[in-house]
């Protein structure tokens, strides 16, 4: 039997509770929710150790206890597994687990009037999480569990703007776009981040999807707020994989989350400022800039954007925390606290891109943002980093007013996210097929993470961003300028390799450092070896 997915569990070092009690506390809570299922098969106490970074009585004393409570059972031989409420016995999955309010942020009043307009000053927390994660700093997460990655050089998905119908083919999921006309022409073989994996889509899963949804009811109209089903699995997969509790009722489909950029930059008086990281992703920046938003850029390091450097009176902030695009470093529990603090005490809407989130490698999963604070949080998903470009499919989970405004905005403009790719992508995840994809994506792409950092390593160069996603960022050893940068970029073309500098990725000024990001999902391992062959060559020839 496959092994759930844990969601996010905070330990917090510094507090009096011990580490078994929080884990055990965080793991009847996803039971709570709904995040574990009964019958779901927790990981070993080993793993699970491994994973948040504990050692194995820590796990083990929180089984006993949630074995003690009637939460889990153990079958000899099996493992542990979420039993259906507590008291039941084991096996008995057929009642849900009791139901009480999810702990959560507590919201101040509704906002109101323009996005990102109001805002209470109230304290926050949930159940102490706050206090906790601002002690407990990302590091001590954890190592090793099953990996994944996601892609595009864009975090966020489609290109198509709302309403634009993708291109519906059974069969383009299956085909790898093995090279690149992107910024080169035909020939290259491209490792420039921004397509999927599709390679280890099952295809019999895939056109079995389709199938399913080629036949529509003569009255299933685009709607405004997407298709039902679709809504329905996105909230069942945030809750599952995320950690994120959200209704069917606040999920909004979108074309991908650059169309859901461009709709939410429409909702921003013209004039209004938005901050977004530097580096970071351009397709946001142009569609902020061309709703007549000021862009400011905020400086990114290790530890993701650097929260301090954010300018006051901005109207809003966009993110990507779990995994920074392009960088790859993610925001640490201390600076998403800060980040949330601020959003609260300055009415600052606060724009999560999660273009990745689902794929990680030797870290655990930190809280969304969503999570903590979904009353100034709006949450982006999308499709085509997990399962294929063609479904043109995202969503969007943000505060009641942010919802309301959206409405508005596509009743007046007559723009609805196509139908199409949401039937496929809610008919590929409700028999479980999106669920097992994951995992082989996950398995795959951590394979083909590790050819990239073997090839690299007798370089002299570094590898950075290699916890998540499907694409890296290779540092020179030492000091170097930009040709060192640039000479990489074009040596490489010239054996055949699409790679991009990191300066493609600057908006608001010069580049501060000189690298080259990688990225490893488009191809197969085949091409993706010959690829990073060349151009280990060539960075092992560039001086720095």
């Amino acid at each position: 039997m496959v092994v759930a997915d844990v969601p996010p569990v905070l330990l917090d070092r510094g507090s009096p509770v011990a580490l078994a009690v929080q884990l055990a506390d965080g793991l009847r809570d996803a039971a709570v929710r709904g995040a574990l299922r009964p019958g779901d098969r927790l990981p070993s106490t080993r793993a699970l150790a491994v994973e948040l970074g504990v050692s194995r009585t820590v796990t083990a004393a929180a089984y006993e206890q949630l074995l003690a409570e009637g939460w889990v059972h153990g079958r000899v031989g099996a493992g542990t597994f979420v039993t259906g409420r507590p008291g039941a016995p084991p096996g008995d999955h057929d009642g849900a687990p009791v139901l009480c309010t999810p702990p959560r942020v507590h919201p101040g009043p509704a906002a109101t009037g323009t996005v990102g307009g109001s805002a209470s000053d109230a304290s926050w927390t949930r159940n102490g999480a706050v206090d906790a994660m601002t002690r407990h700093s990302a590091s001590a997460t954890t190592r090793h569990l099953a990996p994944p990655p996601p892609g595009t050089g864009t975090p966020t998905g489609a290109t198509a703007s709302v309403g634009d119908a993708p291109r519906l083919r059974a069969g383009a999921g299956t085909a790898v776009a093995r090279h690149s006309t992107v910024g080169g022409g035909p020939g290259l073989l491209s490792l420039a981040p921004g397509t999927p994996c599709v390679d280890v889509l099952d295809r019999a899963a895939w056109r079995r999807a389709w199938r399913a949804a080629a036949d529509p009811a003569p009255d299933d109209a685009p709607r405004p707020d997407g298709v039902p089903a679709f809504r329905a699995v996105v909230a069942e997969h945030l809750l599952r994989h995320r950690g994120l509790t959200a209704d069917p009722d606040d999920v909004l489909a979108t074309a991908g989350s650059s169309a859901a950029i461009a709709e939410l930059a429409r909702l921003f008086p013209a004039g209004s400022r938005v901050a977004v990281e530097e580096p970071g992703y351009v397709r946001a920046v142009t569609a902020l800039r061309a709703a007549g938003v000021e862009v400011v850029g905020v400086p990114v390091d290790e530890e993701g954007m650097v929260v301090d450097a954010l300018p006051t009176g901005c109207a809003a902030v966009y993110c990507t925390p779990a995994h920074q695009f392009p960088l790859g470093s993610r925001l640490t529990a201390s600076r998403r606290v800060a980040l949330l603090e601020r959003a609260r005490a300055e009415r600052m809407l606060v724009i999560e891109d999660d273009y990745d989130g689902e794929l990680r490698y030797d870290v655990g999963p930190l809280p969304l943002l969503a999570a903590l604070a979904p009353e100034v949080v709006v949450h982006l998903g999308t499709a085509s980093k997990i399962v294929s470009q063609t479904l043109g499919a995202g969503w969007l989970v943000a505060p009641p007013d942010v919802r309301d405004a959206l409405r508005d905005l596509r009743a007046r403009t007559g723009t609805r996210p196509s139908p199409a790719g949401q039937r496929v992508f809610a008919a590929f995840a409700a028999q479980g097929d999106l669920a097992r994809h994951l995992r082989r994506l996950r398995r795959e792409l951590g394979t083909r993470r590790d050819l990239v950092r073997d090839a690299v390593a007798v370089t002299g160069w570094t590898v950075t961003g290699e916890a998540a996603g499907a694409h890296v960022v290779l540092t020179p050893p030492g000091s170097s300028g930009r040709g060192t940068e640039d000479g990489v970029v074009a040596g490489a073309r010239s054996l055949g390799v699409e790679v991009h500098g990191l300066a493609r990725y600057h908006h608001a000024g010069p580049p501060t450092g000189d690298g080259v990001v990688v990225g490893y999902a488009a191809h197969t391992r085949a091409d993706l070896t010959t690829a990073l062959t060349h151009l280990a060559t060539v960075l092992t020839r560039s001086e720095p």
